[in-house]
């Protein structure tokens, strides 16, 4: 006779079965694949269009141009740069074939910038869902905690006092960031932080941090200086090419990655202070490792975009209306739609007035207003998770 599994084991793995295939559903397929569509018809336009116009023909065949798709050194230039290549080959970049003027204005400058909008997007998107879990607050973002203003001040410094480190800002801009955010851990903590004083020691320091980038700004008589640094304080993608992605690109996988991972310690989190403690989480230990993946991925697009405002406080909280409050659902649902929403926001921060282009922090707070002002006026209890 054939062996049958216990009755105990076969309901487990029944169960587990269950919990695997519950995570795809109608809704979060729909926001998958709506904002899978957006990407790619805002990433088309974003390539098509601007100083160079070309038609939707010649930016397909310069995309898909085998002499950069079929050559593998064309790759590695791109994804691991000019030394990497030259040491895991020996070919210089000098050597490598000859690209035409549309496929090198792809690839080399258009491309790049809608590849770093898609990485600053599922960053902001992740980092201000894990803030929003740890302080039971779907209005935080992922500066709620001071992560912008001491990437701000650390710009500000470095552009007005300490000029030759501009070559490493964005590891300055994300040490600053890192730096505020022990700052206010360190502030919230008496016998363990709880989310309304994080909140509150958030607010503290970026008000401080904010006197301090005022002050600069009055005292720095250099135009081009502060020209520079209300573009990095505004977020903007002008002139990212593949070193910004070669940059964001690690860290922002190890973040995205974690994110995912702690799912279910954010679902316990959410249940509050009391239940999770009950369930045997140490719930400081636990918000304290939450708190440094979501300030990680959030650092990984401030070092390559500066701050861009409203991307981490809208996305989480459009996904949660569609999919749910389970973060294995809305960690997904954001890595779709934060992309969406950046790119779709740096077409327009490019395009609306070409040849003159915004900061696409501009666009995003331009769009971020209006959306809480609706809610505003529709959800009675807008703040709580």
């Amino acid at each position: 006779m054939p062996e049958t599994a216990p009755e105990g084991v076969s309901s487990s793995r029944t169960e587990t079965d269950r919990d695997r295939f519950s995570l795809v559903d109608s809704k979060l397929l729909s926001v998958c694949l709506g904002g899978s569509l957006i990407v790619f018809i805002s990433g088309f336009v974003q390539i098509s269009f601007g100083a160079y116009s070309m038609s939707f023909g010649e930016a397909w065949r310069a995309l898909f141009d085998t002499t950069v798709l079929f050559d593998y050194r064309w790759l590695l230039n791109f994804l691991l740069g000019e030394g990497l290549l030259e040491t895991l080959t020996g070919y210089r970049a000098g050597e490598l074939p000859e690209l035409s003027t549309a496929t090198h204005i792809v690839w080399n400058i258009r491309l790049p910038r809608v590849l770093t909008a898609i990485i600053v997007g599922v960053n902001l998107s992740v980092s201000g869902a894990i803030f929003q879990a740890v302080t039971r607050n779907e209005l935080a973002s992922p500066f709620i905690l001071g992560v912008s203003s001491g990437a701000g001040l650390m710009i500000l410094l470095v552009l007005t006092v300490f000029s030759g480190l501009t070559t490493i800002l964005p590891l300055i801009a994300a040490i600053g960031g890192a730096i505020a955010f022990l700052l206010v851990y360190v502030i919230a903590w008496n016998h363990g932080t709880s989310p309304v004083r994080l909140v509150l020691a958030g607010v503290i320091v970026s008000t401080v941090f904010g006197s301090f980038q005022t002050a600069m700004f009055v005292f720095t008589d250099d135009i081009a200086v502060v020209q520079q640094a209300i573009s990095w304080l505004n977020g903007s993608l002008t002139g990212v090419n593949w070193q910004h992605v070669r940059i964001a690109l690690p860290w922002s996988a190890v973040s995205v990655g974690l994110a995912y991972l702690s799912s279910r310690q954010l679902n316990v989190l959410l249940l509050g202070e009391q239940t999770a403690s009950s369930l045997g989480m140490s719930v400081e230990r636990v918000r304290f490792g939450l708190s440094g993946i979501a300030v990680l991925a959030a650092a990984a697009s401030i070092a390559v975009a500066g701050i861009v405002s409203f991307v981490g406080l809208i996305v989480p909280h459009v996904v949660r209306n569609v999919v749910g409050s389970d973060y294995r659902k809305l960690m997904i649902g954001c890595v779709f739609v934060g992309p969406a929403l950046m790119i779709v926001a740096d077409v327009g921060a490019r395009l609306a007035l070409s040849p003159v282009q915004l900061p696409v922090g501009i666009v995003t707070g331009l769009i971020g207003g209006p959306y809480f002002l609706y809610l505003m006026r529709r959800k009675e209890n807008l703040g709580e998770v």
